[in-house]
């Protein structure tokens, strides 16, 4: 094993890929964040009711997993969501410390409205890709988090 120093660290192989994910990464969030313009909702907003749709409810811990969203600033967007009435919270009857969140009836109209609206705008980018692209970079990202 090769030992790093200033000198040869950064001519590690890996490199090229760490800017490649990044520079991807940032592009995107750059172009999701603007999906949004219309809806009044923040990126993280949408990301919880995008999370919350078609559920029962989940749990902060569900939530967070689910989502990019850390548990510090979970509670700040769930907060800012309940103020615009589009989530409720509710202690589970087996066990008070744990809370699930839900869409309320209004978090399901924005739900039906927003999540079908901010797919076909992402996928106009997608669709320049082929299924196979797609399924192939699926699985080396999922490869790269696995390593870590």
């Amino acid at each position: 094993m090769t030992t790093i120093t200033t000198n040869n660290a950064a001519r590690q192989n890996f490199l090229p890929l760490l800017k490649a994910l990044a520079s991807a990464y940032q592009a995107f969030t750059c172009y999701d964040a603007a999906g949004y313009s219309d809806s009044h909702l923040t990126v993280a907003q949408a990301d919880v009711i995008f999370t919350l749709g078609n559920t029962q409810g989940l749990t902060f811990k569900e939530i967070g997993e689910k989502t990019l969203i850390t548990k510090g600033t979970l509670t700040g967007v769930i907060d800012r969501l309940e103020n615009k009435k589009l989530v409720k919270r509710f202690q589970q009857l087996d066990d008070r410390r744990c809370i699930l969140v839900a869409l309320t009836a209004k978090g399901v109209t924005v739900f039906e409205k927003e999540f079908p609206r901010q797919i076909q705008y992402l996928k106009k980018c997608f669709d320049r890709i082929s299924d196979a692209e797609i399924r192939d970079a699926t699985q080396i990202l999922e490869k790269i988090k696995n390593l870590f």
